[in-house]
């Protein structure tokens, strides 16, 4: 298979969707499996796999519905997916063997030999394969914390990013007063904002739009910290903070001393956040419940 093919085959992929709720389960499953690749392992046993994406989904999808095994399961269907014991999956005929089957059977799977012959063929194409997973699944300010958390090497000097939307983050930093819609934060060297970002409240990646009532200015650390779920924005918009959230230092400076405070609200009305955005991140990002 050609590059070009290959990555055709991964963006083909089927995700379950239904509206803009997030489907996060494939695609990091995939990233968990280039992180094995590059680690000289082909296969995964569903026991690891059970484990560790399970985990990845409670830190990066959603509060709810983990279930790793279908992804184990339905990745097949997009022909990128192999399973070492076919056999006992088809039996199935059609239908999803669920976690006992799985772990009881000790199924593994990993790459089609297809896709892992083009990754030997092309070094550098699983770098390409993770970027598209990542630009197409997660708020870019979150891509080097999966990245870690399934052990994927990234060499980031050999890929064509996609260029960020400069206009944006003016239009959002402008409405914001060059200032941290949370803490406040607005530092400045010479002219020049430093660790002050354009926030998407509902992500691109879920069809969010590069307008204003989608946008908050946050600092680096506000802006990861609302990307994993950590806090939220309720209907005042005042700032929610997960009862997951824990820790000794930071943990009052940069969260709890903000809670149920409002964010510091843009220059103008018309900027103000859409609340159909802000429930869009209630429902699909935040992890958990509200402190009291």
């Amino acid at each position: 298979m050609t590059p070009k093919e290959v990555l055709q085959k991964f963006e083909g992929i089927r995700t379950w969707g239904s509206g803009d709720k997030r489907a996060p389960h494939k695609p990091l499953l995939i990233l968990l499996a280039l992180g094995s690749f590059q680690n000289n392992k082909k296969s995964l046993a569903y026991s690891e796999v059970d484990e560790k994406l399970t985990s990845l989904l409670e830190e990066f999808g959603s509060s709810k519905n983990q279930r790793p095994f279908y992804p184990f399961v339905r990745l097949a269907n997009d022909h990128i997916w192999a399973f070492d014991k076919p056999e006992l999956i088809e039996s199935y005929k059609g239908e999803d063997p669920g976690r006992p089957f799985l772990l009881d059977k000790d199924i593994h799977a990993g790459f089609a030999p297809a896709i892992i012959d083009a990754f030997k063929q092309y070094p550098t194409l699983i770098y390409e394969v993770a970027q598209y997973i990542l630009d197409s699944n997660f708020s870019e300010s979150i891509h080097n914390d999966i990245l870690s958390s399934v052990g994927l090497d990234f060499e980031t000097r050999n890929q064509k990013r996609k260029p960020r939307d400069q206009k944006f983050r003016e239009k959002i930093l402008i409405a914001y007063e060059y200032q941290c819609a949370v803490c406040g934060f607005n530092l400045r060297l010479s002219n020049h904002s430093i660790a002050l970002d354009a926030a998407h409240i509902k992500w691109h990646q879920a069809g969010g739009p590069d307008t204003e009532v989608n946008g908050l200015a946050l600092c680096t650390l506000h802006h990861k910290l609302l990307d994993l779920g950590a806090f939220k924005l309720n209907e005042n918009l005042a700032v929610v903070v997960s009862e997951r959230v824990n820790g000794t230092i930071g943990l009052e400076e940069w969260l709890l001393r903000f809670h149920n405070k409002e964010i510091r609200f843009p220059q103008s009305k018309k900027y103000y956040p859409e609340p159909e955005y802000v429930v869009w991140h209630w429902r699909e990002v935040f992890k958990g419940y509200g402190r009291d």
